[in-house]
């Protein structure tokens, strides 16, 4: 299981191709059959009697605690359906006071949507979710009983027993029985796992909420927004700092020289001579270092021959061997191909510097509308994204962007860091 390293959401494999995949969907969603319907079950049940008790009193007491064991019912839930299913449903409740007595609790947590997308649920997963999670087992068991009459176990069938639509009284139908018990698993290879997911979107169309997801976009674009500020202000903290104490300081004592000589063409012509040799080396040095700081604000290959090229560039400068594989179709905007490349110097000065790594590889491509930059080294790994590290301040670049970053860093290495921004 990989994690998302911007929004923290669960992506499993399913395997769907192969039987390991099938056998587990099925033992997976018979366990959810069995343990979820008395659970749901119980929740409804206990929800309405409570609620049915509020205007005697006794229900003013116990629904905070029956409410609040349907929500952790419902998390469980939402944790299988992140961990088996990839399916990431983000609880929304409204807090309440700490200090809340019985009265405000209960209607605090009545008037919450959340609460009654809960108690909807609860008769949906009883029924409907019920039968998604069961038919995973049914899919596979099935097919079973097939084989077994074919077996010898017709003879111990009542007369007129179906199979599916095979009437089996003699060992020719359980033949037959087991022909199509054969074109049910091959069905079963491919549905059950389907059929699984069927059941956590199922959950997550019922449990799920357009405000929600509308309200975690808007965290998400604030703290973007906020680093993006926060990353602007120090580039421009750190061009000048490297203007003052680089190209201006050389300036300035070109000046000085310049006013020197202006004053020594006649006294001292020799002295005024070498001056003129010091201010022209301070001036080509002040170039030199303009040119460099241009470089660190957008490269000049970059902006001429695009990415692949100026990672390439990027690449030849560095102590360590690296391979490049560029497949771009085409030229990314502006914004996007500086963010990529920045990020990707950012992934190679980490390996160079801390992986101990002999060679390096480096992958650009664009599939599905975004644009991909993976780099892999063979180093000693233990890359993690922390607080303070290159690879925090590559993420939030990325985020910028609507992208997303994820690293693979084993003991032992290899190291892969994968980025991706969505371009056009």
């Amino acid at each position: 299981m990989t994690i998302d390293t911007k929004t923290g959401s669960a992506k499993t494999g399913s395997a769907r191709t192969t039987g390991r995949g099938m056998g587990l969907a099925a033992v997976r969603g018979l366990a959810l059959a069995l343990v979820s319907l008395p659970g749901a079950v119980l929740c409804f049940c206990l929800s309405l009697l409570s609620m049915a008790l509020i205007p005697i009193g006794v229900g003013i007491v116990t629904t905070p605690y029956v409410l609040t064991g349907v929500r952790l019912f419902v998390n469980w839930r939402r944790v299988l359906a992140a961990e088996w299913g990839g399916v990431r449903i983000p609880p929304a409740y409204r807090p309440l006071p700490e200090d809340a007595n019985p009265w405000g609790r209960t209607f605090g947590m009545l008037a919450d949507p959340a609460t009654w997308r809960d108690l909807r649920w609860l008769p949906v997963d009883m029924t409907a979710g019920f039968l998604t999670a069961l038919l995973p087992a049914v899919l596979l068991l099935y097919p079973l009983q097939g084989f077994a009459l074919a077996a010898g176990l017709w003879r111990t069938v009542p007369d007129g027993y179906w199979y599916g639509f095979v009437p089996v009284s003699g060992q020719w139908s359980a033949l037959g029985a087991a022909a199509l018990a054969v074109v049910l698993l091959v069905l079963a290879h491919f549905l059950t796992p389907r059929l699984l997911d069927v059941h956590f979107r199922l959950t997550r169309a019922v449990l799920g909420s357009d405000q929600e997801e509308l309200a975690a976009r808007v965290r998400v674009l604030t703290e973007t927004r906020r680093d993006a500020v926060d990353a602007s202000a120090a580039e421009l903290r750190r061009i000048e700092r490297d203007l003052h104490d680089g190209a201006q300081a050389r300036l300035v004592a070109v000046g000085m020289d310049l006013g020197t000589i202006e004053a020594l063409l006649d006294k001292d012509p020799d002295r005024a001579k070498e001056l003129i040799a010091q201010a022209r080396t301070s001036s080509v040095e002040a170039l030199a270092e303009l040119r460099e700081l241009v470089r660190g604000i957008h490269p000049p290959v970059l902006a001429e021959r695009g990415l692949g090229d100026a990672v390439r560039a990027l690449a030849l400068r560095l102590p360590v061997p690296v391979e490049v594989s560029v497949d771009l179709p085409g030229r990314a905007e502006a914004p996007v191909e500086s963010a990529a490349y920045f990020a990707v110097s950012e992934a190679l000065t980490n390996a160079v510097k801390h992986s101990g790594a002999d060679r390096i590889w480096v992958d650009l491509h664009r599939a599905d509308g975004r644009l991909r930059a993976t780099v892999t080294d063979n180093g000693k790994g233990g890359a993690v994204i922390g607080a303070g590290s290159g690879l925090a301040g590559v993420e939030r670049r990325l985020g910028t962007f609507d992208g997303v970053l994820a690293v693979s860093s084993p003991a032992g290495g290899p190291t892969m860091v994968t980025m991706e921004i969505p371009c056009a």
